[in-house]
């Protein structure tokens, strides 16, 4: 059985990421792999540490996934519980590999990086999701992490927040 695994974005896989798609119904919950990689860059730019990875199983980019860490970018009005915290700030599978248990594979996957402290030490994890979206809701939950309404704002995404003392 082929094996799922996280691979840096090269110059050599940057266009495949990029041609990964979500289905239609799904397009309003991830931005694209494209605008993911442009948002990865900013970052870098400015020193702050993201990690976008290429989901493969085999030889084969089947998805996307970015962690961070250190929300200040994102807004000033982010509570500081979530700020000098990792976080998960994309993740997608390719419409043509979802349903058949990859995605939970890479997102632990993803989870198991965190917990390296690849930018020094951290109490959580968070990741958020469109309050529509029962399949990350229910994906995420799988692992442990658990909705923080009192961050919540209408309009925006749900954050899940995720203790990573176990």
């Amino acid at each position: 059985m082929k094996q799922i695994h996280l691979e840096k974005i090269t110059k050599a896989n940057a266009s495949q990421i990029i041609d990964l798609k979500v289905n239609k119904e799904q397009k309003e919950f991830v931005a694209s792999n494209a605008l993911s990689l442009a948002h990865a860059y900013v970052a870098l730019s400015n020193n702050q540490a993201v990690y976008p990875f290429a989901i493969y199983l085999g030889n084969k980019p089947i998805g996307f996934i970015m962690v961070g860490f250190d929300a200040h970018f994102l807004g000033e009005e982010d509570p500081d519980i979530l700020k000098k915290q990792y976080f998960i700030w994309r993740f997608m599978i390719d419409k043509h590999y979802q349903g058949k248990g990859y995605g939970k594979q890479a997102f632990k996957l993803a989870i198991d990086f965190v917990r390296t402290f690849p930018v020094g030490k951290s109490e959580l994890c968070w990741v958020s999701y469109e309050p529509a979206n029962e399949v990350a809701k229910k994906l995420y939950a799988s692992y442990g992490f658990k909705e923080a309404p009192e961050f919540y704002k209408e309009g925006e995404e749900m954050p899940a927040i995720l203790k990573l003392d176990k």
